[in-house]
């Protein structure tokens, strides 16, 4: 089976698909693997790595052409499924709850393909997880952004001239990029408040250092380890909750996204207003319409002295890492839909039967 690895074509995205120790493994395991010319340089791998480890460097119509399976991280867009031919294998990222019309256009072309966003929450798929790999990663930038564009330091410092006190950080959402945003707020020394629908988030935050929030969530049940859209009742009562610590917060991260959904907003603008002056806002769900109602994506909006940043901040800043996770994931699904080096199409099985979105031109899964 021979693998392409695309060079990523979205504005400012900066990872690969598969790095040369990750294509070494699957070179090592009988796939033959070609990547586009100059994709890994911008997370420091050079089309001379690859060589390195086997894998053939050669130009993007060429990978098309000769490829059976192509990978990407982001979507397939229309430009890529011009050079698409029918049979191939696309795998990416593939948002199909929310991209009705590309996975029409991919059916379209006569083509099989996975979506990498679309592995369940179970345990026997958590080292494919991409979601999961990415916004550990996530999290982490989001305090490292506001931390750089916050004009106070995070740590109570004692010094000759006097004691400064601690930054406040108050985080929306207790998932990965939450649990990771807590962890790297509360190394930097500040003080750390959190909330998320789900009560059983509340130990692991608590376990990290940070106050929980409560609110009494009766009703509001999780959907597959994910947060699912509140009421309008557990919104209004989350806000009354939450108020008090979102005004006196330094620095607010958001980071609430339902799957295949547009995000809930959590701070609307009349909150902003409300805000200390020169308070930041990372809105990291500002790709899927945003958790801050003034927020835009990759803009940054000043309401009355508060900055608000719209950002996916995907791991982009930090590519190297993030290529490398992405890749392991990436290597471990390949060698869970295959036996050998062929696909075995167990349907039966469910990362199988939940990330199959479209199989030879039919479409499975809306």
């Amino acid at each position: 089976m021979k693998i392409g690895i695309l060079k990523e074509t979205l504005d400012g995205e900066r990872r690969v698909a598969i790095t040369p120790n990750i294509a070494k493994q699957l070179i090592a395991s009988g796939f033959e693997l070609l990547v586009e010319e100059g994709a890994g340089e911008y997370s420091s791998f050079l089309d001379s790595d690859y060589k390195n480890v086997g894998v053939a460097v050669e130009k993007r119509a060429v990978i098309f052409h000769e490829a059976e399976v192509l990978l990407k991280i982001n979507p397939f867009d229309e430009e890529d499924l011009k050079l698409v031919d029918e049979g191939q294998v696309l795998i990416s990222k593939l948002y199909h709850k929310s991209s009705p019309e590309l996975i029409k256009a991919i059916a379209n072309k006569g083509v099989t393909a996975f979506s990498m966003d679309a592995i369940p929450r179970i345990s026997r798929a958590q080292d494919m997880d991409v979601l999961s790999s990415q916004n550990n990663l996530a999290g982490y930038k989001a305090v490292i952004l506001g931390a750089f564009e916050m004009t106070k330091i995070f740590p109570l410092m004692m010094t000759s001239a006097g004691t400064i006190a601690p930054s406040r950080v108050l985080i929306y959402g207790i998932g990965v990029a939450g649990l990771q945003a807590i962890a790297t707020a509360k190394r930097l020394g500040a003080i750390v408040e959190a909330t998320d629908i789900r009560s059983e988030t509340k130990e692991q935050a608590e376990s990290l250092g940070a106050k929980f929030i409560s609110v009494d969530n009766t009703g509001e049940e999780s959907e597959g380890g994910y947060a699912k859209e509140a009421s309008a009742d557990y919104q209004k009562r989350q806000k009354e909750a939450v108020n008090k610590s979102l005004f006196q917060a330094d620095l607010v991260i958001t980071t609430a996204n339902i799957p295949g959904r547009k995000a809930p907003v959590l701070i609307t603008e009349e909150q902003v207003m409300q805000m200390k002056n020169g308070a930041v806002i990372i809105d990291l769900a500002a790709a899927q319409g945003g958790n801050c109602e003034v927020s835009e994506i990759n803009k940054t909006i000043v309401k009355n002295g508060v900055k608000v940043i719209g950002t996916s901040i995907d791991p982009r800043s930090v590519s190297t890492n993030a290529s490398d996770l992405y890749a392991k994931n990436i290597y471990n699904y390949i060698i869970h839909l295959t036996e050998g080096t062929n696909f075995k199409w167990d349907l039966e099985e469910e990362i199988t039967d939940e990330t199959l979105i479209v199989q030879n031109g039919t479409i499975r899964k809306n």
